[in-house]
């Protein structure tokens, strides 16, 4: 198949590259080191993408920003970070990509653990994450052709947990690479409208 991977370069996206690559052909997305150079917050760059790299079977996102601090310091312009990013632009990648999927094509979108398991300073991501995956299992039931989409919910990353370990008390990290086989299981399995919690 042909795997199009934004956010290809970060730490999941990576190691998601690397559980896809023997089987299939992938190409990178992103904002910098990338096969193709995309910013998932416009519209235009999103087209822009698609039309540079044609049909795809599948489009994997674990990209997205997010604004990480305390309720009382949230803003409407500060929560405008996930809205436009995580949220609205792992949206548009579906809205705007439906004619570059093949016929029993996939999507899947990045959510994240807090969503359901909430921390401290997490209260916009996790706004996103769950905005997403309702989109997910609504969107699921309309897709044309065959398509699928789901979405993976990681927990916080062995590879990430010098960073944000502070953040996250008492969770217990998964590597990269066992978040890789739930994106697996979503571009090579058959089901749809599903999240796939990675604990």
């Amino acid at each position: 198949m042909r795997v199009l991977i934004i956010g290809a370069t970060g730490t999941i996206g990576n190691a998601v590259r690397n559980e896809l690559a023997p089987r299939h052909e992938i190409i990178s997305a992103g904002r910098n080191g990338a096969d193709v150079s995309v910013d998932i917050t416009s519209t235009e760059s999103i087209a822009s993408m698609y039309r540079t790299v044609g049909t795809v079977d599948a489009v994997i996102s674990t990209t997205g920003n997010t604004y990480f601090g305390p309720l009382l310091k949230l803003t409407p312009e500060l929560n405008e970070i996930s809205i436009e990013s995580k949220l609205k632009g792992q949206i548009n990648l579906v809205l705007l990509g439906l004619d570059h999927v093949n016929d029993q094509g996939s999507f899947t979108l990045t959510t994240g653990i807090i969503m359901d398991d909430p921390i401290a300073g997490g209260v916009s991501s996790a706004m996103a994450g769950g905005a997403i995956k309702a989109f997910v299992k609504s969107a699921a039931f309309e897709m044309p052709r065959g398509i699928r989409i789901n979405n993976v919910s990681p927990n916080i990353l062995e590879e990430s947990i010098g960073k944000y370990g502070p953040y996250f008390p008492g969770f217990e990290p998964v590597p990269a690479g066992r978040v890789a086989q739930a994106f697996r299981k979503s571009v090579e399995g058959i089901q749809t409208g599903q999240t796939f919690t990675v604990y």
